[in-house]
């Protein structure tokens, strides 16, 4: 059989997320394995800005919004592989749930304490909310301005009467229950928002949306394209290329200085 010929780039990003890890594949699918490995660990990463954390983070949010639930469960194994703690993993689990809803989110969140509670760790873990039923409409409005500006009061009261719930559900249900959580904060929320929202695909106005809310809380172009980047390998083209595109419009290219550090060794 011939020998797999994976770069020393690949074999070490591999080995940070999964220490000593055998895969099957590299002897079933060795062709396959090799040209995969060598571009979603090496060219990829490559391209990349982020830190290790924040792409573990985005490809844990992709995979949920992805139903991919095998690829989110060797995931979460590799998260705390590189030191993301078990209440920044759930946090993303249920900042996921009113993007991607509670039907898609249920197997994940069971799979995620099956994972935790094999590595030792107790569940329920320490609670993470900083709103009250009297709180968390105002304080879910005051994240959703942080974010949008003042085009939220815009929106409230241009909304029919007969879906004005809907608006409230937003601020109180979506902003105020999950955005004001502890642990993870405003600018990494709404990127992980972002990385789900291109994952799901068939949501291209709330893609731009959340392209203005990221500009909005700091996180830049080079940015969300680092993002998209790094979930290239986990959602394909067509989705990677529709995200690309509400970027453009949103926050066209301007033409400065852009470099990739010199590649390395293979």
């Amino acid at each position: 059989m011939k020998k797999i010929a994976l770069t020393k780039t690949a074999v070490k990003n591999h080995e940070e997320l999964f220490p000593g890890h055998e895969s099957k594949l590299q002897k079933t699918d060795p062709e396959f394995i090799e040209l995969f490995d060598n571009w979603a660990f090496d060219e990829v990463i490559h391209q990349s800005r982020l830190d290790t954390k924040t792409r573990v983070l985005m490809i844990l949010a992709s995979t949920i919004a992805c139903q991919a639930l095998g690829e989110y469960k060797v995931m979460v194994g590799a998260a705390l592989n590189v030191g993301l703690t078990p209440i920044e993993i759930k946090e993303v689990l249920y900042q996921s749930v009113p993007y991607v809803g509670i039907a898609k989110v249920s197997d994940f969140l069971g799979v995620t304490n099956q994972v935790l509670q094999d590595q030792g760790i107790s569940l329920p873990l320490e609670g993470q909310s900083t709103t009250t039923p009297e709180t968390r409409l105002d304080k879910g409005l005051a994240a959703q301005k942080a974010i949008f500006g003042e085009m939220i009061d815009k929106m409230r009261q241009q909304s029919p009467q007969d879906q004005l719930h809907i608006q409230n559900f937003l601020a109180a249900n979506c902003f105020g229950d999950y955005y004001t959580r502890k642990s993870l904060d405003l600018k990494t929320r709404e990127l992980l928002t972002f990385a789900m929202l291109i994952s799901l695909g068939g949501c291209e106005p709330q893609v731009k949306g959340h392209v203005s809310g990221n500009l909005k809380v700091g996180n830049d172009r080079a940015r969300l394209i680092d993002v998209t980047t790094q979930l290239l390998p986990f959602i394909g083209y067509p989705r990677t290329l529709n995200a690309l595109r509400a970027i453009d419009e949103v926050a066209p290219f301007v033409n400065t200085t852009y470099a990739v550090a010199p590649r390395s060794d293979h």
